[in-house]
Protein backbone atom coordinates (compact mmCIF):
# COMPACT_ATOMS: atom_id res chain seq x y z
CA UNK A 1 0.00 0.00 0.00
CA UNK A 2 1.43 3.44 -0.89
CA UNK A 3 2.57 5.53 2.07
CA UNK A 4 0.03 8.29 1.31
CA UNK A 5 -2.89 5.83 1.60
CA UNK A 6 -1.99 4.46 5.01
CA UNK A 7 -4.54 5.10 7.74
CA UNK A 8 -2.93 7.19 10.48
CA UNK A 9 -2.77 5.42 13.84
CA UNK A 10 -5.15 6.61 16.55
CA UNK A 11 -3.80 7.99 19.84
CA UNK A 12 -6.74 6.63 21.86
CA UNK A 13 -5.81 7.24 25.49
CA UNK A 14 -8.16 9.33 27.65
CA UNK A 15 -6.68 12.58 28.88
CA UNK A 16 -6.20 13.23 32.57
CA UNK A 17 -5.28 16.38 34.48
CA UNK A 18 -4.89 19.68 32.63
CA UNK A 19 -4.73 19.98 28.82
CA UNK A 20 -2.61 22.69 27.21
CA UNK A 21 -3.66 24.26 23.88
CA UNK A 22 -1.16 26.64 22.26
CA UNK A 23 -2.01 28.97 19.36
CA UNK A 24 0.91 30.46 17.45
CA UNK A 25 0.70 33.24 14.86
CA UNK A 26 3.49 35.28 13.20
CA UNK A 27 3.22 39.05 13.03
CA UNK A 28 5.82 41.51 11.83
CA UNK A 29 5.36 44.71 13.87
CA UNK A 30 6.98 47.74 12.23
CA UNK A 31 7.20 50.59 14.73
CA UNK A 32 7.54 54.27 13.91
CA UNK A 33 7.74 57.32 16.17
CA UNK A 34 3.98 57.97 16.06
CA UNK A 35 2.50 54.54 15.43
CA UNK A 36 3.05 51.03 14.14
CA UNK A 37 2.15 48.77 11.23
CA UNK A 38 1.31 45.12 11.83
CA UNK A 39 1.81 42.65 8.96
CA UNK A 40 0.29 39.18 9.25
CA UNK A 41 2.73 36.49 8.18
CA UNK A 42 0.54 33.54 9.24
CA UNK A 43 -3.23 33.98 8.65
CA UNK A 44 -4.19 30.91 10.69
CA UNK A 45 -2.48 29.80 13.88
CA UNK A 46 -0.44 26.71 14.44
CA UNK A 47 -2.24 24.71 17.07
CA UNK A 48 -0.31 22.53 19.52
CA UNK A 49 -2.05 20.43 22.16
CA UNK A 50 -0.39 18.62 25.06
CA UNK A 51 -2.14 15.71 26.78
CA UNK A 52 -1.27 13.88 29.98
CA UNK A 53 -2.63 10.35 30.34
CA UNK A 54 -2.82 8.40 33.59
CA UNK A 55 -2.22 4.79 32.50
CA UNK A 56 -1.60 1.37 34.00
CA UNK A 57 1.24 -0.96 32.98
CA UNK A 58 -0.58 -2.21 29.87
CA UNK A 59 -1.50 1.31 28.80
CA UNK A 60 2.08 2.55 29.16
CA UNK A 61 3.32 -0.43 27.15
CA UNK A 62 0.81 0.29 24.37
CA UNK A 63 1.75 3.97 24.30
CA UNK A 64 5.43 3.03 24.04
CA UNK A 65 4.86 0.68 21.12
CA UNK A 66 2.56 3.11 19.31
CA UNK A 67 5.15 5.88 19.56
CA UNK A 68 7.92 3.50 18.45
CA UNK A 69 5.99 2.40 15.36
CA UNK A 70 4.67 5.75 14.14
CA UNK A 71 6.57 8.62 15.75
CA UNK A 72 7.41 10.44 12.50
CA UNK A 73 4.05 9.94 10.81
CA UNK A 74 0.59 11.47 11.06
CA UNK A 75 -1.74 10.59 13.93
CA UNK A 76 -5.47 10.75 14.50
CA UNK A 77 -5.66 12.84 17.66
CA UNK A 78 -8.81 13.03 19.82
CA UNK A 79 -9.27 16.57 21.11
CA UNK A 80 -10.26 15.90 24.70
CA UNK A 81 -10.37 19.59 25.58
CA UNK A 82 -13.29 19.98 23.13
CA UNK A 83 -15.30 17.06 24.50
CA UNK A 84 -19.11 17.23 24.72
CA UNK A 85 -21.81 14.92 25.99
CA UNK A 86 -24.78 13.80 23.89
CA UNK A 87 -28.22 15.01 24.92
CA UNK A 88 -29.79 11.56 24.51
CA UNK A 89 -28.79 7.92 24.98
CA UNK A 90 -26.98 6.16 22.14
CA UNK A 91 -27.90 2.73 20.76
CA UNK A 92 -26.14 0.33 18.45
CA UNK A 93 -27.30 0.79 14.86
CA UNK A 94 -27.95 4.53 15.30
CA UNK A 95 -26.68 6.84 12.58
CA UNK A 96 -27.04 10.08 14.53
CA UNK A 97 -25.36 11.52 17.63
CA UNK A 98 -27.52 14.25 19.22
CA UNK A 99 -25.12 16.95 20.49
CA UNK A 100 -24.56 20.69 20.18
CA UNK A 101 -21.77 20.88 17.56
CA UNK A 102 -21.43 24.67 17.86
CA UNK A 103 -19.44 24.32 21.12
CA UNK A 104 -16.74 22.17 19.54
CA UNK A 105 -14.86 21.64 16.25
CA UNK A 106 -16.67 18.78 14.53
CA UNK A 107 -16.26 18.80 10.73
CA UNK A 108 -18.06 16.93 7.98
CA UNK A 109 -15.87 14.32 6.32
CA UNK A 110 -13.65 14.05 9.41
CA UNK A 111 -13.68 11.71 12.38
CA UNK A 112 -15.21 11.89 15.84
CA UNK A 113 -14.38 9.74 18.83
CA UNK A 114 -16.80 8.09 21.25
CA UNK A 115 -15.61 7.15 24.74
CA UNK A 116 -17.68 5.35 27.36
CA UNK A 117 -17.07 5.75 31.10
CA UNK A 118 -13.86 7.74 30.52
CA UNK A 119 -12.21 4.97 28.52
CA UNK A 120 -10.40 4.99 25.22
CA UNK A 121 -12.06 6.49 22.16
CA UNK A 122 -13.50 4.54 19.25
CA UNK A 123 -13.53 6.48 15.94
CA UNK A 124 -16.62 7.12 13.81
CA UNK A 125 -16.81 8.92 10.46
CA UNK A 126 -18.92 12.10 10.24
CA UNK A 127 -21.04 12.44 7.11
CA UNK A 128 -22.61 15.83 7.87
CA UNK A 129 -22.87 18.21 10.79
CA UNK A 130 -26.38 19.43 11.60
CA UNK A 131 -27.23 22.25 14.04
CA UNK A 132 -28.23 19.75 16.73
CA UNK A 133 -26.55 16.46 15.78
CA UNK A 134 -23.86 14.61 13.91
CA UNK A 135 -24.93 12.40 10.99
CA UNK A 136 -22.61 9.39 10.81
CA UNK A 137 -21.33 7.69 7.66
CA UNK A 138 -22.01 4.24 9.18
CA UNK A 139 -24.27 2.99 12.00
CA UNK A 140 -22.83 2.67 15.48
CA UNK A 141 -21.71 -0.83 16.40
CA UNK A 142 -18.64 -1.88 18.33
CA UNK A 143 -18.12 1.69 19.51
CA UNK A 144 -20.72 0.95 22.23
CA UNK A 145 -20.25 -1.85 24.79
CA UNK A 146 -24.01 -2.56 25.00
CA UNK A 147 -27.14 -2.19 22.91
CA UNK A 148 -27.93 1.08 24.68
CA UNK A 149 -25.66 3.39 26.68
CA UNK A 150 -26.85 6.30 28.82
CA UNK A 151 -25.84 9.75 27.63
CA UNK A 152 -24.17 10.63 30.96
CA UNK A 153 -21.65 7.80 30.40
CA UNK A 154 -20.64 8.99 26.92
CA UNK A 155 -18.06 11.53 25.78
CA UNK A 156 -17.88 12.67 22.14
CA UNK A 157 -14.70 14.36 20.90
CA UNK A 158 -13.56 15.65 17.50
CA UNK A 159 -10.55 13.93 15.94
CA UNK A 160 -7.97 15.80 13.89
CA UNK A 161 -4.76 14.83 12.15
CA UNK A 162 -1.54 15.78 13.90
CA UNK A 163 2.16 15.05 14.27
CA UNK A 164 4.22 14.60 17.42
CA UNK A 165 6.26 17.71 18.20
CA UNK A 166 8.37 16.42 21.10
CA UNK A 167 9.37 13.12 22.70
CA UNK A 168 6.64 11.09 24.36
CA UNK A 169 7.47 11.16 28.04
CA UNK A 170 6.56 8.46 30.59
CA UNK A 171 6.77 9.05 34.31
CA UNK A 172 6.21 5.95 36.45
CA UNK A 173 4.99 6.31 40.01
CA UNK A 174 5.04 2.56 40.43
CA UNK A 175 5.10 -0.44 38.12
CA UNK A 176 1.42 -0.26 37.24
CA UNK A 177 0.80 3.47 37.51
CA UNK A 178 2.31 6.23 35.40
CA UNK A 179 1.72 9.39 33.37
CA UNK A 180 2.29 9.60 29.62
CA UNK A 181 2.74 13.10 28.13
CA UNK A 182 2.38 13.71 24.38
CA UNK A 183 2.30 16.95 22.35
CA UNK A 184 0.80 17.16 18.86
CA UNK A 185 0.89 19.84 16.18
CA UNK A 186 -2.56 19.68 14.61
CA UNK A 187 -3.19 19.93 10.89
CA UNK A 188 -6.20 21.49 9.13
CA UNK A 189 -6.66 24.37 11.57
CA UNK A 190 -10.36 25.30 11.48
CA UNK A 191 -11.68 28.76 10.67
CA UNK A 192 -13.57 29.92 13.75
CA UNK A 193 -16.05 32.74 13.26
CA UNK A 194 -15.33 35.86 15.34
CA UNK A 195 -17.18 36.23 18.63
CA UNK A 196 -19.84 38.94 18.62
CA UNK A 197 -18.88 41.54 21.22
CA UNK A 198 -20.08 45.08 21.90
CA UNK A 199 -18.27 47.49 19.61
CA UNK A 200 -17.31 51.14 19.69
CA UNK A 201 -15.81 53.18 16.87
CA UNK A 202 -15.35 50.07 14.74
CA UNK A 203 -13.50 47.99 17.35
CA UNK A 204 -14.82 45.28 19.68
CA UNK A 205 -14.88 45.92 23.42
CA UNK A 206 -13.77 43.11 25.70
CA UNK A 207 -16.33 43.30 28.53
CA UNK A 208 -16.06 39.77 29.92
CA UNK A 209 -16.82 40.02 33.67
CA UNK A 210 -14.47 37.07 34.34
CA UNK A 211 -11.52 39.24 33.34
CA UNK A 212 -9.04 39.59 36.19
CA UNK A 213 -6.45 42.36 36.05
CA UNK A 214 -3.04 41.47 37.41
CA UNK A 215 -1.67 44.75 38.72
CA UNK A 216 1.73 43.23 39.51
CA UNK A 217 2.29 42.67 35.80
CA UNK A 218 1.33 46.22 34.81
CA UNK A 219 3.93 48.69 33.55
CA UNK A 220 3.87 52.27 32.28
CA UNK A 221 6.61 53.30 29.89
CA UNK A 222 7.66 55.32 26.88
CA UNK A 223 10.44 54.40 24.48
CA UNK A 224 13.31 56.77 25.21
CA UNK A 225 17.06 57.04 24.75
CA UNK A 226 19.32 58.14 27.58
CA UNK A 227 22.12 60.38 26.30
CA UNK A 228 25.14 60.41 28.61
CA UNK A 229 28.52 61.72 27.50
CA UNK A 230 30.03 60.90 30.88
CA UNK A 231 30.80 64.56 31.80
CA UNK A 232 27.48 66.41 32.07
CA UNK A 233 23.88 65.64 33.04
CA UNK A 234 21.98 62.70 31.55
CA UNK A 235 19.49 63.79 28.87
CA UNK A 236 16.36 61.82 27.95
CA UNK A 237 15.32 61.84 24.28
CA UNK A 238 11.97 60.24 23.34
CA UNK A 239 12.14 57.64 20.58
CA UNK A 240 8.38 57.22 20.21
CA UNK A 241 5.55 59.62 20.95
CA UNK A 242 3.28 56.89 22.30
CA UNK A 243 3.05 56.35 26.04
CA UNK A 244 2.72 52.61 26.47
CA UNK A 245 0.71 50.84 29.13
CA UNK A 246 1.03 47.07 29.30
CA UNK A 247 -0.80 44.61 31.50
CA UNK A 248 -1.64 40.95 31.78
CA UNK A 249 -5.29 39.91 31.73
CA UNK A 250 -6.70 36.54 32.65
CA UNK A 251 -9.95 35.17 31.25
CA UNK A 252 -11.77 32.09 32.49
CA UNK A 253 -14.51 30.13 30.76
CA UNK A 254 -16.61 27.46 32.43
CA UNK A 255 -18.64 25.06 30.33
CA UNK A 256 -18.41 24.06 26.65
CA UNK A 257 -20.27 27.12 25.30
CA UNK A 258 -18.13 29.68 27.15
CA UNK A 259 -14.98 27.69 26.37
CA UNK A 260 -15.70 27.86 22.65
CA UNK A 261 -16.58 31.55 22.90
CA UNK A 262 -13.19 32.20 24.51
CA UNK A 263 -11.41 30.28 21.76
CA UNK A 264 -13.32 32.19 19.05
CA UNK A 265 -12.30 35.51 20.58
CA UNK A 266 -8.64 34.50 20.81
CA UNK A 267 -8.78 33.32 17.17
CA UNK A 268 -10.13 36.74 16.14
CA UNK A 269 -7.11 38.52 17.68
CA UNK A 270 -4.74 36.74 15.25
CA UNK A 271 -1.88 37.10 17.68
CA UNK A 272 -0.55 40.67 17.68
CA UNK A 273 -2.56 41.73 14.63
CA UNK A 274 -5.98 42.91 15.83
CA UNK A 275 -6.67 45.67 18.35
CA UNK A 276 -9.64 46.02 20.69
CA UNK A 277 -10.96 48.19 23.50
CA UNK A 278 -10.21 47.12 27.04
CA UNK A 279 -11.86 48.82 30.03
CA UNK A 280 -9.49 49.63 32.86
CA UNK A 281 -12.17 48.62 35.38
CA UNK A 282 -10.52 51.23 37.60
CA UNK A 283 -13.58 53.45 38.30
CA UNK A 284 -11.38 56.47 37.49
CA UNK A 285 -14.24 58.94 36.90
CA UNK A 286 -16.39 59.32 40.02
CA UNK A 287 -19.60 61.27 39.46
CA UNK A 288 -20.28 64.28 41.67
CA UNK A 289 -23.90 64.53 40.55
CA UNK A 290 -26.47 62.52 38.62
CA UNK A 291 -27.10 63.19 34.92
CA UNK A 292 -30.47 63.75 33.24
CA UNK A 293 -31.38 61.74 30.08
CA UNK A 294 -30.48 64.59 27.70
CA UNK A 295 -27.36 65.81 29.50
CA UNK A 296 -23.97 65.79 27.80
CA UNK A 297 -22.10 67.26 30.76
CA UNK A 298 -20.58 65.01 33.41
CA UNK A 299 -19.35 66.44 36.71
CA UNK A 300 -16.57 64.27 38.19
CA UNK A 301 -13.98 64.35 40.94
CA UNK A 302 -10.62 65.67 39.67
CA UNK A 303 -8.19 63.07 38.37
CA UNK A 304 -5.61 65.23 36.62
CA UNK A 305 -5.22 68.84 35.53
CA UNK A 306 -7.53 69.70 32.65
CA UNK A 307 -4.68 71.68 31.06
CA UNK A 308 -2.28 68.73 30.81
CA UNK A 309 -1.83 67.04 27.45
CA UNK A 310 -3.98 63.95 26.99
CA UNK A 311 -5.67 64.30 30.38
CA UNK A 312 -9.35 64.10 29.44
CA UNK A 313 -10.03 65.32 25.91
CA UNK A 314 -10.15 62.51 23.39
CA UNK A 315 -10.27 59.78 26.03
CA UNK A 316 -12.83 56.99 25.58
CA UNK A 317 -14.93 55.91 28.55
CA UNK A 318 -17.33 53.13 29.49
CA UNK A 319 -20.32 53.61 31.78
CA UNK A 320 -21.80 50.68 33.67
CA UNK A 321 -25.46 51.62 33.26
CA UNK A 322 -28.12 49.57 35.07
CA UNK A 323 -29.26 47.83 31.89
CA UNK A 324 -26.19 47.85 29.66
CA UNK A 325 -22.68 49.13 29.08
CA UNK A 326 -22.45 52.45 27.25
CA UNK A 327 -19.44 53.99 25.50
CA UNK A 328 -18.66 57.65 24.88
CA UNK A 329 -15.77 60.05 24.06
CA UNK A 330 -14.80 63.08 26.14
CA UNK A 331 -14.71 66.12 23.85
CA UNK A 332 -14.00 68.94 26.33
CA UNK A 333 -13.05 69.47 29.96
CA UNK A 334 -13.06 72.51 32.25
CA UNK A 335 -12.65 73.21 35.93
CA UNK A 336 -15.92 73.84 37.77
CA UNK A 337 -15.15 74.82 41.33
CA UNK A 338 -13.60 71.86 43.13
CA UNK A 339 -14.80 69.49 40.40
CA UNK A 340 -14.13 68.91 36.71
CA UNK A 341 -16.90 69.18 34.14
CA UNK A 342 -16.54 66.93 31.11
CA UNK A 343 -18.44 67.19 27.82
CA UNK A 344 -19.39 63.86 26.22
CA UNK A 345 -19.70 63.16 22.49
CA UNK A 346 -23.46 62.60 22.94
CA UNK A 347 -26.00 62.14 25.69
CA UNK A 348 -26.87 58.71 27.06
CA UNK A 349 -30.59 58.98 26.34
CA UNK A 350 -31.32 57.93 29.91
CA UNK A 351 -30.64 59.16 33.40
CA UNK A 352 -27.22 58.37 34.85
CA UNK A 353 -27.61 57.86 38.61
CA UNK A 354 -25.02 58.95 41.12
CA UNK A 355 -22.70 56.07 41.89
CA UNK A 356 -22.56 54.80 38.30
CA UNK A 357 -19.13 53.34 37.64
CA UNK A 358 -17.23 55.03 34.80
CA UNK A 359 -13.97 53.58 33.46
CA UNK A 360 -11.46 54.66 30.85
CA UNK A 361 -11.26 52.58 27.66
CA UNK A 362 -7.83 51.73 26.32
CA UNK A 363 -7.08 50.57 22.80
CA UNK A 364 -4.82 47.53 23.12
CA UNK A 365 -3.56 44.51 21.25
CA UNK A 366 -2.00 41.25 22.30
CA UNK A 367 1.70 41.61 23.02
CA UNK A 368 2.48 38.03 21.96
CA UNK A 369 1.90 35.76 18.99
CA UNK A 370 1.88 32.71 21.26
CA UNK A 371 -1.27 32.18 23.33
CA UNK A 372 -1.57 29.24 25.71
CA UNK A 373 -4.95 28.06 27.02
CA UNK A 374 -5.10 25.75 30.02
CA UNK A 375 -8.15 23.47 29.90
CA UNK A 376 -8.95 22.06 33.34
CA UNK A 377 -11.68 19.77 34.57
CA UNK A 378 -13.85 22.72 35.61
CA UNK A 379 -12.79 25.72 33.51
CA UNK A 380 -10.49 26.93 30.76
CA UNK A 381 -8.11 29.80 31.51
CA UNK A 382 -5.77 32.00 29.49
CA UNK A 383 -3.42 34.78 30.56
CA UNK A 384 -2.81 37.33 27.83
CA UNK A 385 -0.28 40.18 27.90
CA UNK A 386 -1.64 43.30 26.19
CA UNK A 387 -0.04 46.60 25.26
CA UNK A 388 -1.63 49.97 24.50
CA UNK A 389 -1.58 51.12 20.87
CA UNK A 390 -2.73 54.17 18.96
CA UNK A 391 -6.31 54.01 17.69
Amino acid sequence: MPESERTPPLWPFPAAQEISEVLEWRTDVLQARAGEQRIALRPRPREIVTFRHRLDALGMARATELARAGFVGDWDVPLWHLAVQPVADLTQGATEVPIDPTVSDFQAGKLAGIAVDGGEVAPVAIATVQPDRLILAEPLGLQLPAMSVAARRITVVPIRAGILTSPVEITRRRQGDGTVTASFLLRDTPHLSPLTLPSYLGRPVQTDPSLVRRSLAASLRQAVEYVDNGFGPVVIEPIRDLFERSEAITLKAQGPAKRQALRRWLWSLRGRQASFWLPTWGHELQLRSAMTPGAELMRVAPVVSVASIGSYVGRRIMLEMPGSLRFRTITAAIEDGPDHRLTLSSNLGEAVPLGTKVHFLTCVRSDTDRIEIQHGAVASEVTLPVVEVLE
